[in-house]
């Protein structure tokens, strides 16, 4: 056993150990603290410089990068709470018009015919006369007979060239009279005295436009009337019943048919007619008193290798028939003797302008079915694109939808290629739901449909089967249909929009003056993801009273109540800024003005077989928020729009049969709120985006791309 002396200086050896332990412990300790410190420093000195480059590359960027999600979604106070609730109307509007008055490069010649009706002259001069350039145009007025006064009033005008005539002898007769009192080297105007040309630079425009191209012959404008409702934008006249129709008839002036292009026919209520063509094919049929002449005339101008186009910078104020009103004639008399004139004219060359022709089985009258308005509008291009086409509603007894369709609507010429003939259509196409193509009892047999998920029922595949070939809009369903076990051939016919109808200069209605506005529109159900869409927005703008969201949604389903249904998701303070536009069914010539009354278009669907709204909106010249998966994908991309990131695939529940046991997406709800906030924070470049995503569906995805298309396989077949 150690001494007590022994064991005390082990204890002071142990203290003294202890002591030095903890002194090195505490040396330790520190330095740790000191290199933590430092460290610390260092990496935050490395997290602000990347955050730096992080912040100059965003700037640089040109669309949204997406970042790591960290639980994106704002809380707010959650209570029932109703949105607002309107509707949407444009409204009529006379927009003041940006006038550029160049000089003529060439003489002109106006010739108006006059039959009483001295206080629609007196309104058409005084309006003309800005218009005029001293040595470059002249006006004649060829006077038919008037005894109102209208004799003594020209006679007091020194700028004008009056002609009078005894009596009345029709208007192509008394244009043909004036003619030869024209300068020989100018180029003539028709005009009527019922005309108000206030656009002081028409002329100008009329003339740039006639000398864009050799080929072009004549050149008309739009026409609005006294209420502001366009009145014409062009003519058409289809064989079958021989009565012309003018393009835009009625309509809301919306900015619609503004830009540069072909068309069938003008009236010659304006009308710009180069001198070479006159000298080519002679002035106007004498033939006729009035009516039919001008179609007449644009027909035989197209017949000799000229264009007939009409100028949609152009708008001239048209009272309309006014000769035959003030003077007490009978319209249609006159009207039905020059139908009858020009049905031995032209009747057969209409006919033989049709390069093939097809039946075409489908809905047309029937608004609440989307295949409806794409499918008259498919009609319509081909039409254009001189293929013959006969209608028959698809549907009725026996078939998932078993009744039937108005037998008329409001477009004639789809009520037209209704009453035609099948006999002799071997290609018989049905436009339609997949499980309805047994109707199609063509020689030839086309089955046209698509479908919203990542599969297809039992039944469509084997009605796809027994098709000939099989049409679908987009590689989306390429693949779904080929995976799903369709065997037979599988061609992609892209649909399109009607970029008169949607393009950015459509004049809108601003809903909220001073703020970023999302719109939507839908029809409510699963597949449109209505709860994520309001979800996101109360998420993202949390706080915030600059941005509000507009949904037009349509419920065609009586046991759904769609407010009860909104109130259910309990957004609180954020219902008092959303707009519902709920079953408000707009003409459809208004949708363009809707988008335009916008600042981003928004859908986060689950799945879509095409996608009208999202193209509609595009075309229009929105930014478009959307989920990146299934059939949109064929024209969406990052350049043109802000593709929404999918989750994950998920199964399709909803009460539509066609989706049981298939898979749709389900879109990212925090990638969704980032790019809602991104865009709201950066609507310049938003804005830009939506420029470009109008350029390219100009470009590539309009009705008369999509009947091109289908065309150049018609023709294969």
């Amino acid at each position: 056993m150690p001494s007590r002396s022994a064991r005390s200086s082990a204890r002071a050896k142990s203290r003294s150990s202890r002591t030095r332990k903890r002194s090195i412990r505490s040396r330790s300790k520190a330095s740790k603290f000191s290199k933590a410190s430092k460290l610390r420093r260092k990496r935050g000195t490395i997290r602000k410089r990347r955050r730096r480059i992080i912040s100059k590359r965003r700037k640089r960027a040109t669309h949204v990068r997406t970042m790591p999600s960290q639980a994106a979604v704002s809380v707010w106070e959650r209570y029932e709470r109703d949105p607002q609730y309107g509707t949407f109307d444009p409204g009529h509007a006379n927009e003041p018009v940006v006038i550029d008055k160049k000089p003529l490069i060439r003489p002109i010649t106006i010739i108006i015919l006059t039959w009483n009706g001295i206080d629609y002259t007196r309104k058409c001069l005084d309006a003309l006369q800005p218009s005029l350039q001293a040595g470059m145009t002249e006006v004649l007025v060829f006077d038919n007979g008037s005894t109102d006064g209208t004799v003594s009033y020209l006679q007091s005008i020194p700028w004008v060239k009056l002609i009078p005539h005894p009596f009345n002898i029709g208007f192509v007769a008394g244009n043909n009279a004036a003619l030869p009192y024209a300068r020989p080297d100018s180029d003539i105007v028709l005009l009527n005295n019922d005309i108000l040309a206030e656009q002081h630079d028409w002329l100008s425009k009329l003339q740039e436009t006639a000398y864009r191209s050799r080929d072009i012959g004549i050149v008309g404008c739009r026409l609005h009337g006294p209420e502001g409702q366009l009145h014409h934008a062009g003519t058409y006249i289809l064989p079958d019943d021989l009565t012309g129709q003018q393009i835009g008839g009625e309509e809301h002036d919306l900015r619609q048919y503004t830009s540069i292009r072909d068309v069938q026919g003008i009236i010659f209520a304006t009308a710009y007619l180069k001198r070479e063509l006159i000298q080519r094919i002679g002035f106007l049929d004498p033939e006729y008193f009035s009516y039919f002449e001008d179609t007449d005339y644009c027909l035989k101008a197209i017949m000799s290798g000229y264009r007939v186009v009409c100028d949609g910078r152009v708008t001239l104020h048209h009272y309309h028939n006014t000769s035959t009103r003030v003077n007490g004639v009978n319209f249609w008399d006159m009207y039905n003797r020059s139908r009858e004139i020009f049905r031995s004219k032209w009747a057969a060359p209409l006919e033989s302008r049709y390069e093939s022709r097809v039946n075409w089985q489908s809905l047309a009258f029937l608004s609440l079915y989307g295949y409806t308005e794409t499918s008259r509008n498919l009609m319509l291009a081909l039409d254009r694109s001189h293929v013959k086409v006969s209608y028959r509603y698809v549907y009725g007894p026996g078939t998932p939808l078993p009744f039937g369709e108005p037998e008329t609507g409001p477009d004639n010429r789809i009520n037209l290629f209704k009453k035609r003939s099948t006999a002799g259509d071997r290609i018989h196409i049905v436009y339609g739901q997949g499980d309805v193509f047994f109707r199609n009892d063509g020689d030839y047999k086309i089955g046209y449909t698509m479908l919203e998920v990542d599969g297809l029922p039992a039944d469509w595949v084997q009605q796809c089967n027994a098709m000939n070939e099989v049409w679908v809009p987009s590689r989306f369903n390429l693949q779904t249909f080929r995976d799903s076990g369709v065997r037979v051939p599988i061609h992609v016919m892209p649909l399109g929009v009607d970029p008169e109808y949607f393009h950015p200069g459509i004049r809108g209605k601003r809903f909220f003056d001073d703020k970023f506005t999302f719109l939507s529109v839908f029809e409510w159900g699963e597949r449109k993801s209505p709860e994520t869409l309001f979800e996101a927005f109360a998420a993202a703008f949390h706080g915030r009273d600059d941005v509000r969201l507009v949904c037009k949604i349509i419920n065609n389903d009586p046991t759904i109540d769609v407010p009860t249904e909104i109130r259910k998701l309990r957004l609180g303070s954020a219902a008092d800024r959303i707009l519902v536009l709920h079953n408000d069914k707009i003409p459809s010539h208004w949708m363009g003005s809707l988008y335009r009354s916008a600042d981003c278009f928004i859908l986060p669907t689950r799945g879509e077989g095409w996608g009208m709204p999202i193209l509609e909106a595009m075309a229009s010249g929105l930014p478009v928020i959307a989920t990146n998966w299934s059939a949109q994908t064929e024209f969406m991309n990052e350049s043109n729009s802000y593709p929404l990131r999918v989750k994950r695939l998920v199964p399709a529940e909803a009460r539509c049969v066609y989706y049981h046991g298939f898979n749709w997406a389900e879109p990212d709800l925090d990638h969704m709120i980032e790019l809602m906030r991104y865009v709201a924070d950066h609507p310049q470049e938003a804005a830009e985006k939506g420029r470009i995503a109008a350029a390219d569906m100009h470009s590539r995805f309009t009705w008369d791309h999509a009947a091109a298309r289908m065309k150049n396989r018609l023709l294969m077949l």
